[in-house]
């Protein structure tokens, strides 16, 4: 009794030893992740080519770029004033949205006027900076590339996935926060 007592307590301590992982089937090389970045710099160098061509065939016009990626050129400049909006601003503008070839996606009517509280609401990237860059009473034309506009996702509606746009943008109305006057 005593011998088949141990031996139960020989089986149940060995089998006690816990699951053995796993060991992987494939090990990832990080190669989906190289091709990928090699897509997307691909893909924004022939965006930046096409912006490049449309800015020489403008060449009446002064483009600027900006620090996020975008290319502009201003149509209207205030001069009397020096205040650009500052994160939480309400600002009232309004912007349409083209392909670079010209061709609207969405007119500034059927957008209308936007009522925008610097950085605390979603835009796309491009025009969250856009917005941040110009006075009251300003109007300029950026060029954005697909990265710092809708994207690989596009708006889900009209703007398919990787787009590149044109979008010129108005500043009607800037209403400083009261921490913003404060000198």
């Amino acid at each position: 009794m005593r011998l088949v007592s141990f031996l139960f307590l020989v089986i149940l301590v060995i089998s006690c030893d816990g699951p053995e992982p796993r060991k992987p089937i494939q090990t990832k090389s990080g190669s989906f992740f190289k091709a990928s970045i090699e897509r997307s710099r691909k893909l924004l160098e022939a965006e930046e080519n096409k912006i490049q061509e449309i800015i020489k065939l403008d060449s009446l016009k002064h483009y600027s770029h900006s620090n996020s990626g975008s290319w502009y050129h201003y149509l209207n400049v205030n001069e009397e004033s020096d205040y650009t909006p500052k994160s939480d601003d309400l600002v009232a503008f309004s912007y349409d949205i083209l392909t670079l070839d010209n061709d609207t996606i969405y007119s500034k009517e059927e957008i209308g006027v936007v009522t925008y509280k610097v950085d605390k609401q979603e835009l796309f990237l491009g025009l969250r900076d856009a917005v941040k860059m110009l006075k009251e009473n300003e109007r300029a034309t950026f060029l954005f590339p697909s990265s710092i506009a809708f994207g690989y996702h596009g708006d889900e509606n009209k703007i398919g996935s990787n787009v590149p746009i044109k979008s010129t943008i108005t500043i009607l109305q800037i209403e400083k926060q009261q921490d913003n006057t404060v000198n």
